[in-house]
């Protein structure tokens, strides 16, 4: 687990330029994503037992089993064996410091893996080496494609029957213009994995089995001259297939993987621990180290500028013992301090940071320093949004990250008259952290808000945050609407007599026209050009 050992000790003065430029050079701050059910967590627990963070790892074979891994926490991910929160891990590795951005597998909380994405250098695009590229992936990858994210592809899961290697490498160049450069190769088809071809340095490294896959794999490189000897005829076409790939071209480049037009690859078994240990040397000497960011104005924050970060994730009920809010903020540049006072940027007001933490799926332990790269966790956070910046002494202010179009609304409503307040309390809190959009209007009232929602699974969240956590049960009434659009304000009263849709006001003041479905907003637009709506999608790509 994350403790001191990995920041020096706090000093009164400002470290040098230098100092902080060698501390974020040695961060290195990723996110892994793929569809659901790839296999996110498990590799996820099996990249922090490599790097000895966890003696054990806490997945077994299927789901009816498993024990939840240390990444998924809420009761809800322990029931259903998936990632509802996305989560920060912080661990070293060799020299380097690792910050691990967990995210929902689920499609239904595409929107918080989206402000995930907004903190990570780097992203590894996890691919089930059965089903090859899937619907979530493939938006996942679009949201790193449009923010040039560099990503890493691992295929996952060849212990068990799948598709042939060269068969999802031609797959990933024609479906997302990503040409594969494996860095590793298969020795065995998938369903009979005996190790890797490294390419870089052609030697065959074979895996042993561990029971269940909970300890780390061992690992035997044998070099080239022998391999022949102990893997056979799967060797020789393992080889084959390299030199096939070397002749189209797809060797690693370093170039081309940073602007975005190569992905290294390799093979993995996440569940077994095969091949987690090369991509936790892959990301150690491939992946990019933080650059600082682009402020509103375009703007280049350097790392080594005064310290600053934004907030990308704001959670609460962590610790059932205590009600305190977690705001997640990735450092951008700096140094960070704990009981440093920094500025809250939206609100200009300052912000006190005495229980600064890190965390490591749901544990805690106190965070004296940080330094570009690292996620802080900032406990009673209660004023911290999604997006909002922190700074000290050079003010400065990150874009805000945009909110997905919701496609599914109903109305909740307490089901305890006299828990009033905190029903209003518990909704307030869930639209502050990004669980749910919140709507209102003076027809519905202020105890019948509207709830707007990417997938019905947030939903399901927050019936049972409002239950177990604020105490105040809410039931839900669902409404037909399936499309939400900006509306000016001197259009309220015109769309407001319109059939199939309504007005609503969310919290931050953004008037939304809902309809009732997407052929109902084209027929209204072909009607009434002179209306102008709004998108509220995020830029995907």
């Amino acid at each position: 687990m994350t403790d001191n050992a990995l920041a020096a000790a706090p000093t009164t003065e400002p470290s040098p330029p230098g100092r902080i430029a060698a501390e974020a050079g040695r961060r290195r701050t990723f996110a892994v994503i793929s569809h659901p059910d790839a296999g996110k967590s498990t590799l996820t627990e099996a990249l922090a037992l490599h790097a000895r963070a966890i003696t054990e790892a806490g997945a077994v074979h299927g789901k009816a089993g498993r024990r939840s891994t240390v990444s998924d926490w809420m009761e809800m991910e322990k029931a259903r064996g998936i990632s509802i929160t996305s989560t920060a891990l912080q661990f070293p590795y060799r020299d380097c410091v690792i910050n691990l951005l967990d995210t929902p597998g689920h499609a239904d909380f595409s929107e918080d893996t989206y402000r995930v994405l907004t903190a990570v250098d780097c992203a590894v695009m996890l691919i089930d080496a059965a089903k090859g590229l899937e619907p979530q992936t493939l938006k996942l990858f679009q949201v790193c494609k449009h923010r040039g994210i560099p990503i890493i592809t691992v295929i996952n899961k060849w212990d068990r029957p799948g598709r042939h290697a060269l068969e999802l490498m031609d797959e990933i160049q024609s479906r997302i213009g990503l040409r594969p450069t494996p860095l590793t190769w298969p020795v065995g088809i998938a369903g009979d994995f005996k190790g890797v071809l490294d390419r870089r340095s052609g030697w065959f490294i074979r895996f042993t089995r561990t029971a269940g896959g909970a300890t780390a794999a061992p690992e035997e490189h044998i070099a080239a001259s022998d391999a022949s000897e102990a893997a056979g005829v799967d060797w020789e076409t393992a080889v084959e297939e390299s030199e096939l790939l070397s002749a189209d071209g797809s060797d690693y480049e370093r170039s081309t993987f940073l602007s975005g037009e190569t992905t290294p690859t390799l093979f993995t078994s996440a569940a077994l621990n095969f091949g987690v240990n090369q991509l936790l040397d892959v990301l150690v000497d491939l992946a990019p180290s933080p650059s600082g960011a682009a402020d509103v104005d375009g703007a280049l924050r350097a790392v080594e500028s005064p310290f600053s970060a934004f907030v990308f994730k704001v959670q609460a009920g962590m610790d059932s013992a205590h009600r305190d809010r977690i705001a997640y903020a990735r450092v951008v540049s700096g140094t960070f301090e704990r009981g440093d006072v920094l500025t809250h940027a939206a609100t200009g007001k300052p912000f006190v940071t005495k229980y600064a933490q890190s965390v490591f799926g749901q544990q805690r332990a106190t965070l004296d320093t940080a330094w570009p790269g690292d996620v802080l966790g900032l406990a009673n956070a209660a004023a911290l949004r999604p997006g909002d910046t922190l700074y000290m002494d050079v003010p400065v202010q990150y874009p805000p990250i945009p909110s997905f179009s919701p496609e599914h609304f109903a109305v909740a409503r307490g089901m305890d008259p006299s828990k009033h307040k905190q029903f209003r309390r518990g909704i307030e809190q869930l639209e502050q952290e990004g669980v749910v959009q919140v709507l209102r209007s003076d027809r519905r009232g202020e105890q019948a808000p509207v709830l707007a929602a990417v997938g019905p699974m947030q939903f399901e969240v927050a019936t049972h945050r409002m239950a177990t956590e604020i105490g105040a049960p809410i039931s839900l009434e669902p409404l037909p609407y399936q499309v939400a659009r900006v509306v000016d304000p001197a259009d309220v009263e015109f769309m407001n007599k319109q059939v199939s849709s309504e007005v609503l006001t969310r919290t931050d003041g953004v008037l939304l026209v809902l309809f009732s479905t997407p052929w109902r907003l084209e027929g209204f637009q072909r009607d009434n050009p002179d209306i102008k709506l709004g998108s509220l999608v995020a830029a995907e790509g």
